[in-house]
């Protein structure tokens, strides 16, 4: 039965964790059925029809955006020409602001890429002019508020988010729970005309406040998780934006951006709102989520138009935003679009099908015990010849059945199963959000608990950084760079060359901070270069005035260097200097600096030499650059800088400590069967040097250069890669052929840092992209699952413990909840076919579904981790979800609890000596008491799946510990003081001590359980391609 029950769900229930495709997103629907209540089961699943409905409206949006930009027929230009010659009013508001452009046509500039209206308000200057701004100051903050109230927000206009009584609406949805509600009200109607007012009345009114009860949790709970999901997603579309304010250079949020405000561009930055280019360099824009064209344009001062949603694919550049929010063409296109939702997870799905296939048990069992007692009931008629008398005590009995039907159908069919997989995620993600970590989509929450394999960067990840230059060799000799006076021994025409080349050929800049002290902005690497200029007496500013800027080509992870292009001052010629990794940049040279500045044709000797001297940088453990220039004569007319004949000036080594927690953290995961690779683009020496010092590279592994593995046949690949280790010098190429490798060929469930642009497509291929959130790039972000605020590899670590608590907290719960349905199931089946009735009453049933339902993932699917769980090994692609274990403890607890309850039953009064007019209410009170502490206990043992010791950390565990206590002190009051409604009858001290004894039985029956191996099928694992079982076993374990 379970094989066969894994089939069915494999077949019909198992979908993709990345990119699902349609068929099998459809394919699970069709296959769902027994469903309580649609609206809220399937409330966090992606809505297809809307998708496919947004696509449409996408495709169609974008068509328009591209005849308007790119094609500019005739009548678009005579709607403009119209326009121009109409003229914008300039309201009142406006220009009591102190503004002298309309906020309409400010945006119409870069919507119809009005050149001709640009040019007649004096370009870019004269629209700053127009909006009171200087471009090199930027906005003045003071002044932000009044900008806002006439520009408006960058905001666009959302939904707005469902209430708190649309949650409850959506909780009464349950066709069984409006069931119960009409025949409680039938119920009443019956009651109150048979045994009078008010007596009759307790029984339906009774089952309506239970149905009261259990939409108020359920719609609390539903509730505080859209609380939780709307803060996240808040938090993914907040992203962080380079501007000049007030004179200075500073961070702030996109929500905040206002008209006039200067943001610098950068490789892999999405572009917040329209705006128009200052200044800049090789920027190139990909406005393909706009426009659908693929190919980027090329911004410069004769197309300065920059459309917000865009990224920059590459160059630098300047930006005066013109319109934000409502006014953009992206916000244009957002508001017309409808939420399709995420796509569900595969645990989702999963459970989805394992609700289906008890609720379409139970359904048949309410069906049967329906007619069971229906039949009874008319055959015990038949027999008094009583055929022809109908009353409402007939009535009011057949709705009793009626009422038992529709009460084993509630308990019976697991709809919580589905949405305790929502609450253990908004559980996690909430928590990881306090340790740095942004989970972008839920499925990565449950993926990264199956991971086994982890291609880490080294720069920023696993070390802090805080870059500083450490060494340096210039002149033929190789200098500690701590002390301000380490070029004193070479000539002032050498130590000029290295501050140009510092100061010219950098995308950092110095500014002054809040302090009034200068600070630097920039990456990690051109940061600590500059302030190494600084230290040695340099200063930027006025190497910035001096030299003019002919031409620049940023840095990116294929090229590995970046060139500039500066004219020298009273000369036609220009100087190129160049920067970057260094076997490139010294196989770029033919000429070396000497002490006094001649440049001299370097020998094979010397470059041997110089490489000697990279490599003993690298095995330090120093990131190593090296930086050259060349004089060039006739600079008119080239096109782009030169690729060789140039002069090295130095070679720097900068430290980058490794993160004190990293060697910890990387042996965890080896403890937990998570194999960890570097792939950094740094020097081998450097990699492997970092790498060993981690606890990442061992005496057996392999360290390889990416050139290296690039000529590797996909065969040869295959047999290194079970080795490898390290990859240094590597292009975003190369780690994207590992990952593909290591996903398709070795079957392993994949995780990738990555920062840069160029690393999407590898973040986009891995099961899970864990992007950098200070280092990484928009376009980065975008295509990772998870972001890590702090770039700190141990966050990574928490990310795979939080994912394997997801799983094992669900499994728990699944455990919990299949073992109150069967016994709940069996119990009123059995019952209601021998003696004509069911043991528990609609109320009681009602507050057993509520224990299990929603209480019970509030207490189990919300554990935090804890260390064990990074001691088992990872949890395989394919694995059962219900393992053996599970159904070993469900079979074994369910035998335990029938038993009893029925013996209790049949044979209850005469066992417990129960005697006197009220005999029959105290038995059927004691069988509901012992019920619900068999479930409290219950609880507590599934806690955990193996360990006879069930109560470690229990009263640490906050949530755990209130359900529990709520859930005694409340069945209390439910025996002792509302008996009224809930057909129980207060019970003497020896029968709740009795009762509880019942229900601390079953803890005795898990000892019992868990000395029972459980065989691990390893061919079957194999089959399905994962040889992996979720939980270890063994005597230490226990």
């Amino acid at each position: 039965m379970r094989s066969r029950m894994e089939d069915y769900l494999r077949k019909n229930f198992d979908v993709e964790p990345k990119r699902p495709s349609n068929e099998a997103l459809r394919r699970w629907r069709d296959a769902v059925s027994v469903v309580k209540n649609p609206r809220r089961r399937f409330r966090m699943v992606a809505d297809l029809a809307k998708r496919a409905e947004d696509d449409k409206k996408r495709k169609k949006l974008q068509e328009k955006i591209r005849v308007a930009l790119y094609v500019q027929k005739a009548a678009l230009q005579f709607i403009d020409a119209g326009k121009e010659a109409r003229g914008y009013s300039l309201s009142k508001q406006v220009s009591d602001a102190g503004f002298s452009i309309s906020p309409d046509e400010l945006a119409s500039f870069v919507r119809s890429h009005d050149k001709k209206g640009l040019e007649a308000r004096g370009g870019v200057e004269g629209v700053a002019g127009n909006i009171s701004v200087s471009l090199k100051e930027g906005v003045v903050s003071s002044k932000i508020p009044g900008r806002q109230d006439v520009f408006g927000l960058n905001r666009v206009m959302e939904k707005p988010s469902k209430g708190f009584w649309m949650f409850v609406w959506e909780a009464i949805q349950d066709l069984t729970l409006i069931i119960l509600m009409v025949s409680a009200v039938v119920s009443i109607g019956v009651g109150i005309a048979t045994e009078g007012w008010p007596k009759g009345m307790y029984d339906g009114l009774g089952i309506i406040l239970s149905i009261l009860l259990v939409v108020m949790v359920t719609a609390i709970s539903d509730y505080r998780q859209s609380l939780q999901f709307k803060e996240l997603d808040k938090e993914k579309k907040n992203i962080m934006i380079q501007v000049t304010r007030d004179g200075r250079r500073q961070k702030v949020s996109i929500y905040d951006l206002v008209v006039g405000d200067v943001v610098h561009l950068s490789i892999g930055d999405q572009v917040p709102a329209d705006g128009l280019l200052i200044s800049g360099h090789s920027l190139q824009i990909d406005e393909s989520s706009l426009s659908g064209e693929s190919e980027p344009v090329d911004i410069n001062q004769d197309r300065p138009f920059i459309l917000g949603g865009t990224k920059v694919q590459d160059g630098s550049g300047k930006m005066l935003v013109t319109s934000v929010g409502m006014r953009t063409e992206w916000g244009q296109l957002m508001v017309t679009l409808s939420e399709g939702g995420d796509n569900e997870t595969p645990l989702q799905v999963k459970l989805n099908g394992v609700a289906t296939i008890i609720g379409k048990i139970g359904l048949a069992f309410a069906a049967i015990t329906f007619v069971v007692l229906t039949t009874r009931y008319l055959v015990n008629k038949g027999m008094h010849h009583d055929m022809t008398n109908w009353s409402m005590n007939d009535a009011s009995a057949l709705l009793n059945y009626f009422s038992t039907a529709v009460i084993i159908i509630v308990v019976a069919v697991p709809e919580g199963l589905p949405l305790a997989v929502t609450l253990s995620l908004a559980f996690a993600m909430k928590k990881l959000m306090g340790d740095k970590v942004l989970v972008r989509h839920l499925s990565a929450c449950e993926t990264m608990g199956s991971a086994n394999c982890i291609c880490t960067d080294k720069t920023g990840t696993l070390t802090t950084n805080h870059m500083v230059v450490n060494k340096i060799w210039i002149c033929d000799e190789a200098k500690s760079a701590q002390d301000k006076d380490v070029l004193k021994s070479v000539s002032e025409k050498v130590y000029n060359l290295l501050l140009q080349s510092i100061f010219l050929n950098t995308t950092s800049e110095v500014v002054k901070g809040e302090n009034g002290k200068n600070s630097v902005i920039g990456t990690p690497t051109e940061m600590a270069i500059v302030e190494f200029g600084m230290l040695l007496g340099g200063d930027f500013k006025s190497f910035s005035e001096e030299y003019k800027i002919d031409m620049v080509e940023p840095f990116n992870s294929i090229k590995k260097k970046m060139s500039v292009q500066v004219a020298l001052p009273g000369s036609d010629m220009s100087r190129a200097f160049c920067k970057g990794a260094s076997e490139i940049v010294l196989g770029m040279c033919d000429m070396v600096v000497n002490t006094d500045g001649e440049a001299l044709p370097l020998s094979e000797e010397q470059r041997n030499k110089i490489s000697d001297v990279i490599n003993g940088f690298a095995c330090e453990a120093l990131r190593t650059l090296c930086v050259a220039f060349k004089d060039i004569e006739s600079p008119s007319g080239a096109e782009s800088i030169p690729e060789d004949g140039y002069t090295l000036i130095a070679v720097v080594g900068i430290k980058d400590p490794v993160r004190p927690s990293v060697r910890k953290a990387v042996k965890t995961c080896l403890d937990a069967g998570i194999t960890v690779r570097m792939v950094t683009g740094d020097n081998i020496n450097t990699a492997k040097a970092i790498a060993k010092e981690c606890g990442i590279l061992t005496e057996d592994g392999l360290a390889i250069e990416g050139p290296d593995f690039r000529k590797m046949s996909e065969q040869e690949m295959a047999e290194i890669i079970p080795k490898l280790q390290v990859m240094a010098r590597s292009l975003p190429l190369d780690k994207h052929t590992l990952v593909k490798q290591l996903r398709n060929v070795h079957k392993d469930v994949v995780a990738v840092t990555g920062d840069g642009t160029n690393d999407a497509p590898a973040l986009h291929e891995a099961d899970i992209g864990l992007a950098m959130g200070i280092a990484g790039t928009e376009v980065a972000k975008e295509n990772a699952d998870v972001i890590i605020m702090d770039d700190n590899f141990t966050s990574v670590l928490n990310v795979a413990r939080w994912g394997r608590a997801v799983y094992i907290n669900i499994q728990k719960f699944v455990q919990f909840q299949l073992t109150v349905n069967i016994v709940a199931l069996m119990l009123n089946f059995v019952s209601a076919c021998v003696s004509g009735s069911a043991p528990l009453t609609a109320v009681q049933m009602l507050w057993v579904n509520l224990i299990m339902d929603t209480l019970g993932a509030l207490a189990l699917a919300t554990v935090p981790p804890h260390d064990g769980l990074m001691r088992r090994p990872p949890v395989g692609r394919n694995t059962n979800f219900i393992t053996g274990i599970m159904w070993r403890n469900i079979i074994g607890q369910s035998i335990y609890q029938i038993t009893v309850l029925l013996v209790l039953n049949f044979c209850g009064m005469r066992l417990l000596n129960i005697t006197g007019p009220k005999a029959s209410s105290t038995l059927k009170t004691f069988i509901f008491n012992s019920f619900v502490f068999c479930q409290v206990f219950n609880e507590i043992n599934s806690r955990d799946m193996e360990k006879i010791n069930v109560f470690g950390g229990m009263f640490q565990s906050y949530t755990f510990m209130v359900v529990m206590i709520c859930t005694v002190v409340f069945q209390i009051l439910i025996i002792e003081f509302l008996g009224t409604f809930a057909q129980t009858v207060p019970l003497s001290w020896e029968l709740w001590l009795a009762s509880v004894l019942i229900g601390a039985a079953s803890l005795l029956v898990a000892i019992v359980l868990k000395c029972i191996p459980i065989s691990i099928r390893k061919q079957d694992a194999k089959d399905h391609g994962d040889i992996h079982e979720p939980l270890l076993r063994g005597p230490e374990l226990a």
